[in-house]
C-alpha cells in the first residue's frame, strides 16, 4: 500500500525500528514538521538520514529508504527548542520526493515485503547471532547484559538486527549502512561479522593493557598507539608488501605540501589503505581516490612564454584574420608582462561553425606555451559531468574539470569549453551555475570537486568559451563573459586561406612534392559553387576530397580549371547567384542565423476571398507579428487604395518551410514585398533590405550587420538598405565590401518608397 509522510531529516543521526532515541531541536522546518505530523499523520514522521552529513544534500541525493518514527512525547522548552522522543516502527521504501511547503518536503512510501526465508537456515542464523552476541558481552566487562535477556525473549529475526544494532558501538556509517538493508537475513550476517570484530577488538585491547604501561606523555600516547598498530596488523596477518600502496603515498604526500586540512584527510585515507586487505572492494576504492588526488598537478604549472613577438608570430603563422582573438591575447600577454599576478580573462568566442574559434584557442595555448584541454558542454545537463560524483556511488569519478587538469599534468593549462550556448537546465542540474563558480576568479581559487572533496585552485587555468549565438547563453554566465564576436568570411577572405593556409597542409599531409596549379578565379568557382558556409571547414574538406581524386587519377598534370572541377567534384552543389527573375511582390531579405548571414527570399501574395493574413514557412511569433505591423503601416499611410484589401487575402512565404525562422530584422523587407504585389511593381533582384518597421514607419537597428553585409556580397547583391541607427557597425565592415556594395543608410519608411515605388527611382545608383 502507497501512502505519504513529511520528511524529517537527521544528520549524523540513525533511528531503527524498535529504538527509542530522544533529541532536542531547534531549526523552526522541524518543528512545524512536528506540528503537522501531530494534526495530520497521527504523531508520525519518516526519519531520513543523509548519507553525507558533511555538506548540503539535494533530494536527488538522498536515500530511498526511511523509518517510520512515531512521536511518543513533545515537549516545549522555555528557551522555544523542542525535546522529543522517537520510536521507530518500520522501515519503508521511499518511491519519491515531493516538495510539500517551499521548506518542508514530504515522501510518497511503500511497505517493505520480505521473501520467506528457509525456516531451518533463518534458526542457523539467529542461533548464531545470539551466540556472538553473548561472547561479546563476555568480552566486555563495561558493556550491560540487558540486551541479552531482550533478544532471548523474541525470535523475530528483524526485531533482533535492529535490536542488537542498535545496541553495538558501530560508527554512524555502519548504522546507516544496517538501516538501508532491507533483508534481515543479510543483516544478520552482518552483524554477526561486525560482533566478531568487537570481540577481537575487546581481547586485542585487554592482553594491550596488560603488556603496555599507559602514560598520558605525548611521546608514550604515541608509542602506545604503535604498539596497538602492530598488533592489529599481526592479528590480521597484513604483510609488508600490502603496506607498500601506503607508504608509497604517504611518501608522495609529504613530498606535496598541502593545506593542512587537506593533508590530514589523505593520511587518514592512507590509514584505512593499512587496515584493509587488499581483497576488500572498499580497497580499491581507496586506492582509486588517492591515484586522483596525490597525482593531481597541486603546484606544477608549464612555463608560459610571454614574448608578443613569438606569441602573436604563431598565431598569425596558425590563423587568417581572426584580428580581434589575436589583439586580445596581445593585451594579456602585454600586462602579463608587467604583472605576472594578473587575473586570467574569461573569453567567449562567438561565431559561427567553421570560422576556427576551436584551432585559434589550440593554438593559444601553444603560443603561450601551455596544456590545452577541449570540454565539450553542448547538450550537457547533469552537473556532475563537471563537478564529480560522490565517493559513495558505484564507479564515482572526478568531474571534467579536474580531469582536465590531471590529463594536462599543470595547474595552468588553457581549457577550452565549447557550446556553451546549447547547454540544458533540467531536473539533473544547471551546468551554468556550476560554470559561474569554475569561471569567477574570486571563486575558482578554491574549487570543490565532489568527488576530490577538497579546495583546488583554478585561479591560474586560462578558461575560453565558445558560442555559435549570444542569444542562447545563459544570462548569468554571460555577465561574466568577455564577449569577442567572430564574424564569417568574405569569398577573398577564403580564398586567401585556401591559398595561404589549407592547400599547404594538405600538401604537406599527402607528402605532395609538386602543388596544384589552380588559378584564383577557379577556386573562387568552387568556394562559390561547392561550399555554402560562415567558415571554411567544409571548404578544406572539398579540397582534400580534389587533391584525393586528383592523385588517385594518376595524371601528371597538376592543372585545376573550372571544368576539372565538374570531372573530379561532379556538379556544382550550389548556384551561388542571385535569381534575376524579377516578378512583383518578391524581394531578398537579409537574416543572421548560427551558421552566418543569408539571402532570404520573401515572397507576397494577394488574391480575392476571406480579409485575412496568412503567413507560411515556419514563421516565428516576431515575424509574424512584423507582417502585421507591415499591414497596419501600408493601410494607415494610404499607399494603396483603402478597397485593395477588402475581401482580399494576404499571403507572405519565405521559402525553405523546414528551417525555422526567427527574428526582429525582416519588417522591412516584408513591407516592400507587400507593396510590391499591391503596387503590381518589380523590385530588382540585386537590392536587399535587413531592419525592422514600426507602426510609424521607423527603421529599427538590427544585430549582425557584419554577416548580413557579406551574404548580400557573396550572392551577387549590388545595394543594400540598413537602419540609419547601424551606421555604426559599418566601420567593422571589410573594405572589400564597403567598396563593392551600395549601402543607403535609411531612418524612415518613406525613403524607401520614394527609391523604389516612385516613377523613375527603382533604378540602381
Amino acid at each position: 500500500m502507497d501512502y505519504t509522510l513529511l520528511v524529517m531529516l537527521l544528520k549524523d543521526l540513525v533511528i531503527l525500528p524498535f529504538q527509542e532515541i530522544k533529541l532536542e531541536l531547534k531549526d523552526e522546518i522541524s518543528k512545524k514538521i512536528i506540528k503537522l505530523s501531530n494534526k495530520k499523520y497521527g504523531e508520525r514522521v519518516l526519519i531520513v538520514s543523509p548519507i553525507d552529513s558533511d555538506n548540503e544534500t539535494s533530494v536527488d541525493d538522498l536515500p530511498k529508504v526511511g523509518v517510520i518514527a512515531y512521536i511518543k512525547s513533545n515537549i516545549e522548552l522555555n528557551n522555544g527548542n523542542i525535546r522529543l522522543t522517537l520510536r521507530g516502527e518500520k522501515r519503508v521504501k521511499i518511491l519519491e520526493y515531493r516538495s510539500f511547503t517551499e521548506d518542508i518536503i514530504d515522501a510518497q512510501i511503500t511497505d517493505v515485503i520480505l521473501p520467506k526465508f528457509e525456516p531451518t537456515g533463518e534458526e542457523v542464523i539467529k542461533r548464531k547471532l545470539k551466540t556472538s552476541l553473548e561472547e561479546y558481552v563476555a568480552s566486555n566487562s563495561s558493556v550491560s547484559n540487558s540486551i541479552l535477556k531482550i533478544v532471548n525473549e523474541n525470535e523475530d529475526l528483524g526485531f533482533l538486527t535492529d535490536a542488537i544494532t542498535s545496541f553495538l558501538p558501530l560508527d554512524t556509517l555502519k548504522k546507516h549502512d544496517y538501516m538501508l538493508e532491507l533483508n534481515s537475513e543479510k543483516r544478520a550476517i552482518s552483524l554477526i561479522q561486525d560482533i566478531n570484530i568487537e570481540i577481537k577488538y575487546n581481547e586485542l585491547d585487554e592482553k594491550l593493557s596488560n603488556n603496555v604501561e599507559i602514560r598520558l606523555t605525548k611521546e608514550q600516547e604515541e608509542y602506545y598507539l604503535r604498539e596497538k598498530l602492530k598488533e592489529i596488523e599481526n592479528a590480521l596477518d597484513i604483510k609488508e608488501d600490502e603496506l607498500e600502496d601506503a607508504n608509497k603515498y604517504l611518501n608522495i604526500l609529504n613530498d606535496l605540501k598541502l593545506p593542512v586540512k587537506t593533508h590530514e584527510k589523505l593520511l587518514n585515507e592512507i590509514a584505512k589503505l593499512k587496515r584493509i586487505p587488499k581483497t576488500s572492494p572498499e580497497y580499491g576504492v581507496i586506492v582509486n581516490y588517492l591515484e586522483w588526488v596525490l597525482f593531481l598537478p597541486w603546484h606544477y604549472s608549464s612555463n608560459e612564454n610571454i614574448n608578443v613577438k613569438n606569441v602573436l608570430s604563431h598565431l598569425n603563422k596558425s590563423h587568417y584574420g581572426l584580428s580581434l582573438v589575436k589583439e586580445r591575447i596581445e593585451d594579456y600577454v602585454n600586462v602579463k608582462n608587467i604583472n605576472h599576478d594578473i587575473a586570467n580573462p574569461v573569453i567567449c568566442l562567438v561565431g559561427p561553425p567553421g570560422i576556427g574559434k576551436t584551432t585559434i584557442t589550440k593554438s593559444i595555448a601553444e603560443a603561450l606555451n601551455r596544456e590545452f584541454y577541449k570540454i565539450s558542454v553542448g547538450g550537457l545537463s547533469d552537473t556532475t559531468e563537471l563537478i564529480g560524483s560522490r565517493r559513495t556511488y558505484l564507479g564515482a569519478l572526478p568531474g571534467k574539470i579536474i580531469q582536465a587538469l590531471k590529463k594536462c599534468g599543470t595547474n595552468n593549462p588553457v581549457i577550452l569549453i565549447d557550446e556553451v550556448d546549447k547547454m540544458v537546465k533540467d531536473y539533473k542540474g544547471d551546468p551554468a551555475s556550476i560554470l559561474l563558480d569554475v569561471l569567477d576568479s574570486n571563486q575558482n581559487k578554491s574549487f570543490m570537486d565532489n568527488y576530490i572533496e577538497e579546495p583546488f585552485d583554478l585561479s591560474n587555468v586560462l578558461f575560453i568559451l565558445t558560442a555559435n549565438s549570444i542569444d542562447t547563453i545563459p544570462y548569468t554566465l554571460y555577465d561574466r563573459l568577455e564577449i569577442i564576436n567572430l564574424s564569417s568570411y568574405t569569398v577573398f577572405e577564403k580564398l586567401d586561406i585556401a591559398k595561404k593556409y589549407l592547400l599547404p597542409k594538405i600538401y604537406e599531409d599527402f607528402k605532395m612534392t609538386k602543388k596544384l596549379v589552380m588559378k584564383d578565379e577557379t577556386l573562387i568557382y568552387l568556394i562559390n559553387n561547392y561550399t555554402k558556409e560562415a567558415g571554411v571547414r567544409n571548404l578544406q574538406r572539398i579540397l582534400k576530397t580534389l587533391v584525393t581524386k586528383i592523385l588517385s587519377s594518376k595524371k601528371e598534370s597538376l592543372t585545376v580549371t573550372s571544368d576539372d572541377l565538374k570531372t573530379y567534384l561532379k556538379e556544382p552543389v550550389y548556384e551561388n547567384k542571385i535569381n534575376n527573375l524579377e516578378i512583383s511582390g518578391i524581394v531578398n531579405g537579409l537574416a543572421y542565423t548560427n551558421l552566418g548571414g543569408i539571402v532570404l527570399k520573401i515572397e507576397a501574395a494577394i488574391y480575392n476571398g476571406e480579409e485575412k493574413v496568412i503567413t507560411t514557412g515556419s514563421l516565428g511569433d516576431v515575424l509574424k507579428e512584423s507582417v502585421y505591423v507591415a499591414t497596419s503601416y501600408i493601410k494607415e499611410n494610404n499607399y494603396v487604395s483603402s478597397t485593395s484589401f477588402y475581401n482580399r487575402t494576404i499571403h507572405i512565404h519565405l521559402p525553405d518551410n523546414a528551417s525555422k525562422k526567427e527574428g526582429p530584422s525582416c519588417g522591412v523587407a516584408i513591407t516592400t514585398a507587400l507593396l510590391s504585389v499591391l503596387l503590381d511593381t518589380k523590385i530588382s533582384s540585386e537590392i536587399a533590405f535587413t531592419g525592422e518597421i514600426s507602426l510609424k514607419g521607423n527603421i529599427l537597428p538590427i544585430g549582425g550587420l557584419k554577416e548580413k553585409l557579406i551574404a548580400a556580397y557573396n550572392s551577387g547583391i549590388k545595394k543594400v538598405y540598413i537602419p540609419e541607427d547601424n551606421s555604426k557597425d559599418l566601420l567593422e565592415i571589410p573594405k572589400q565590401i564597403i567598396d563593392n556594395l551600395e549601402i543607403k543608410l535609411v531612418s524612415d519608411y518613406k525613403t524607401i518608397y520614394k527609391d523604389l515605388f516612385t516613377k523613375g527611382k527603382n533604378d540602381i545608383a
